[in-house]
């Protein structure tokens, strides 16, 4: 609470507070309002449409949520931007809301002081100019951030809680130094995609201990950017699975021809990629409808160029991700029973008539909670496997052949509670 508002409390409430003291003892003292945590934002850039600039507003000036306007619980109080384009946000917003830039990462953490002065940290490291991976990955400089970060925990002798967009990194050594560190340190760690925690249509999840055999998403995008957010769209449901996640052993990726005859082989995940594509709401169409049912032929026919990822995890699970044109995400599960459950995970885009793209405002909120309780609301686990699975699906689709994880055995266990958005 500011001065001026404290003032104005003392001055509409001293008068009831001196009658009620004049009248007996005070028997019970006022609760103290808890301190509003204080959070540092580390950002590539910050331009129209950005991630990062979705994040500042929302956290500077509220968002919506559950049918009203949420101003939020923690206070963003600095910046450091890596990069300034033309068209930048990032310096004029900052001085509209009185929150500083500063000239380096450890400056935004201290406050400019020489202890860590904040109590969460949000790592933006998406869109800018940054050096491409020889499999023509962008090298965007999260785990660079995220060390430095460390640096200044280890230094003042305590951390908070780091949440980190998107996946963790291009290199699997350095995913997992991430998240060595995190337990290392002791710290809550959040990161990846707004997928698993947007709305879904219809608003369903996976039972916990499900007898789940397969998962198929069908998404849209490019490699190394969108396949992420396919990953953990199946990711945060194949996690539910009765035993819980015990990593993956191999990734086939496969374009156009290939692609399809390899699904062709397999029945049941046929059988999901049909049952996803249901659930689009863009799917190609003449007078309203398909031109033919909605099936492999069809899908075949309308999406000739895409390409897959083909994923068999250590436990024999299968996981399959389709990029096709089709301008959202849809996920199918297949239950031992034969039994499929199937939703949309909603991704509205600006240019679907949404300029609030409101797919970001749960991300904010488990931000805030995991800031104000110490507590990540899913495990970071999901995300360094989404992770591996990028990186050795990208590989796989450079190369045409299979590319074996033995390093990715990453065992975990989901909780129980859903943290999709209900509203």
């Amino acid at each position: 609470m500011n001065p001026t508002t404290s003032r104005r409390l003392f001055l509409a409430t001293g008068s009831a507070a001196w009658a009620a003291f004049a009248a007996g003892p005070v028997l019970h003292a006022a609760p103290r309002s808890r301190p509003r945590k204080r959070i540092a934002l580390v950002a590539t850039e910050v331009r129209l449409h950005s991630h990062a600039q979705h994040f500042i507003d929302r956290f500077l000036t509220g968002y919506a949520w559950e049918g009203g306007w949420r101003k939020p619980e923690v206070d963003l109080v600095s910046l450091y931007v890596d990069q300034f384009p033309q068209n930048d946000l990032a310096r004029g917003t900052a001085a509209r809301h009185g929150v500083p830039i500063h000239e380096t990462v450890r400056a935004a953490l201290t406050l400019g002081g020489t202890k860590l002065a904040v109590d969460g940290v949000v790592v933006i490291g998406e869109h800018g100019t940054y050096p491409k991976t020889p499999l023509g990955q962008t090298r965007y400089p999260r785990h660079r951030f995220f060390k430095e970060i460390v640096q200044v925990f280890e230094q003042s002798g305590r951390s908070v809680p780091v949440f980190n967009d998107k996946h963790l990194s291009t290199d699997w050594a350095e995913c997992v130094e991430m998240v060595d560190d995190s337990r290392r340190l002791g710290f809550p760690f959040m990161a990846g995609s707004s997928l698993p925690v947007t709305r879904r249509m219809p608003a369903v999840d996976m039972p916990y201990g499900a007898d789940l055999e397969e998962s198929v998403c069908v998404a849209y995008g490019g490699a190394d950017s969108y396949d992420i957010h396919g990953l953990e769209t199946a990711q945060c449901m194949s996690e539910r699975r009765r035993g819980g996640e015990v990593g993956i052993r191999r990734v086939l990726a496969l374009r156009g021809t290939a692609m399809w005859d390899h699904a062709a082989a397999s029945p049941g995940t046929v059988r999901l990629l049909e049952a996803a594509l249901s659930r689009s709401h863009n799917l190609p169409v003449r007078d309203g409808f398909p031109d033919a049912p909605v099936d492999l032929a069809w899908a075949r026919r309308v999406f000739p160029d895409g390409w897959a990822y083909f994923i068999e995890h250590r436990d024999g699970f299968r996981t399959t991700l389709f990029m096709l044109g089709i301008r959202d995400f849809n996920y199918a599960g297949r239950m031992a029973d034969g039994r499929i459950l199937s939703c949309q995970m909603y991704l509205p885009m600006p240019t679907h008539g949404s300029t609030t793209a409101d797919f970001f405002n749960p991300q904010i909120r488990h931000i805030e909670r995991m800031v104000v309780e110490g507590r990540s609301p899913y495990p970071v686990e999901r995300t360094l496997l989404t992770s591996g699975m990028t990186l050795a699906g990208v590989e796989s689709l450079h190369t045409g052949r299979v590319r074996e994880t033995p390093e990715m055995a990453v065992r975990y266990r989901a909780r129980r509670e859903s943290t999709f958005w209900k509203d």
